[in-house]
């Protein structure tokens, strides 16, 4: 692999300045490799080769677009082997869910992008205006580590398919999977200068690219700590900036769901990829009078689950990705006994027979306030609040009480009522009985989980700029 190398212009170049950083396997807290982080005048380089590449990339046809999307979608089924081993290497995830979940999300991505493509109105008529989406231009794409691949792809794709070109830096902890997927690109004949890649830190490399004179775009996911920063780099040359944040998502159980089923799939919406997902269920609200049975089931549902080894087949935990997010899901877990909340499965500390990596033990609370910190703040770790409701009214309200607003979950045996309820819901997506994914939906927040949206067609659109000709003709 390319270890201590960037991406630009259709090669491999060395660093300007060579610094380099170790890549921790969560697992065993031991460094499995050293990769080079770049800085300022890497960042020039790759816009540069970038800018330079919109002038005729921009203007090739859909048809070229879906080959091009097509060569990278075949090289990803072609590596997925490779891509699962880095996901599980770098950010822990077990072996059967990196292929499966991670690595899978590629060319799910990619497939419907191509879909979006085929038939995608890029001039249409509007009276005698014509209304024209054109490519933004050069786009600064920053992705975190805890879906390296999904959130990688889900701006490269669009950003192709619009006809723009791009800077990539993705999360320092998770950068194996990245390296991959850049040689995926070349492999698959992306021209020189579409798609370049530079590791760094966010201070250094994130910075200059979100503060470029040369990037038109900036799309962002990670922290709402972190999003600010990008937004205020961005600023003063009043770029576009996309951003996904955090989440502290609510799943309201309505009085006549079926508590066994809801609960236990609440706790699967929770726990997955360790709880290391803006979009998990991490509030769970239940009527008063069924706390004690959600209980019930919340204790013997998380016995269920293994925590160990990514290598191990019956994994279904694995650590969390660094030393800094395991402390801060240990201090946040002592925080809700210190509070008082009722502590119903797991609790501070590794698991049993765990003493090394930055696992956590899948924990439950129950009799939870929504002034507790385990309810406000983003855990990012397998960590559930059950907080007991008194109305519909009540629940709605507990809900929306919270500056993040970008999953919601609603679970009701009424479907015309759990429709009106996640209608009051201050979210960007809203899921009923928990449905499959549908990647052509808009995913992106309300309020401090971010703006713009990603995924399918919205996801397109953020890569385009929309033109009006006026006095073009009659339609």
């Amino acid at each position: 692999m390319h270890l201590g190398e960037f991406y630009m212009d259709g090669r491999w170049v060395k660093p300007t300045e060579p610094s380099f950083i170790d890549v921790i396997n969560p697992a065993t807290e031991e460094a499995i490799c050293q990769i080079a982080l770049g800085g300022a005048a890497d960042v020039d380089a790759a816009v540069a080769a970038a800018r330079k590449a919109f002038r005729t990339f921009s203007t090739t046809t859909r048809e070229e677009r879906i080959a091009l999307l097509s060569r990278i979608k075949d090289g990803f089924e072609a590596r997925s082997g490779d891509l699962a081993r880095a996901v599980s290497e770098e950010m822990g995830a077990p072996m059967k869910f990196a292929l499966s979940s991670q690595v899978a999300s590629g060319p799910n991505q990619l497939g419907e992008m191509i879909r979006v493509l085929e038939t995608f109105a890029f001039e249409r008529p509007h009276g005698s205006t014509r209304i024209m989406h054109e490519a933004i231009g050069v786009c600064g794409l920053i992705t975190p580590w805890n879906w390296p691949i999904n959130q990688l792809i889900c701006k490269v794709a669009p950003a192709l398919a619009a006809g723009c070109t791009m800077v990539l830096k993705p999360s320092e902890l998770s950068p194996l999977s990245a390296l991959i997927i850049a040689e995926i690109m070349h492999d698959a004949d992306v021209p020189a200068g579409v798609f370049n890649l530079v590791n760094g830190d966010g201070p250094t490399v994130g910075q200059r690219i979100a503060s470029h004179p040369d990037v038109d775009m900036v799309s962002f996911t990670g922290s709402t700590r972190a999003g600010v920063l990008v937004a205020q780099a961005a600023a003063p040359t009043v770029k576009r900036v996309a951003q996904e944040l955090g989440g502290k998502s609510p799943n309201i159980l309505l009085p006549d769901t079926d508590f066994e089923r809801s609960v236990t799939l609440g706790i699967a919406r929770c726990f997955g990829n360790s709880g290391q997902s803006c979009s998990a269920a991490t509030r769970m609200l239940v009527p008063r009078d069924r706390h004690d049975e959600v209980i019930e089931i919340a204790a013997r549902v998380t016995k269920t689950y293994k925590t160990g080894s990514p290598e191990a087949g019956d994994t279904m935990l694995g650590p969390l990705v660094s030393q800094t997010q395991f402390d801060k899901v240990q201090a946040l877990i002592r925080a809700g006994v210190d509070e008082g909340a009722i502590l119903v499965a797991g609790g501070p500390g590794r698991p049993d027979g765990l003493n090394r990596g930055y696992y956590v033990r899948p924990t439950v609370f129950a009799g939870v306030e929504n002034s507790m910190r385990i309810a406000r703040e983003e855990i990012f770790g397998p960590v559930l609040a059950v907080l007991p409701y008194e109305s519909i009214e009540q629940a709605i309200e507990i809900a929306n009480d919270t500056p993040y607003g970008l999953n919601a979950y609603v679970q009701g045996a009424d479907i015309a009522r759990a429709r009106q309820v996640a209608a009051a819901l201050r979210a960007g997506s809203v899921h009923i009985n928990y449905p499959p994914v549908d990647r052509s939906a808009p995913f992106g927040g309300y309020k401090q989980s971010g703006n713009g949206r990603e995924w399918g067609e919205y996801g397109l659109l953020e890569f385009l700029e929309t033109k009006a000709i006026v006095g073009f003709g009659e339609a």
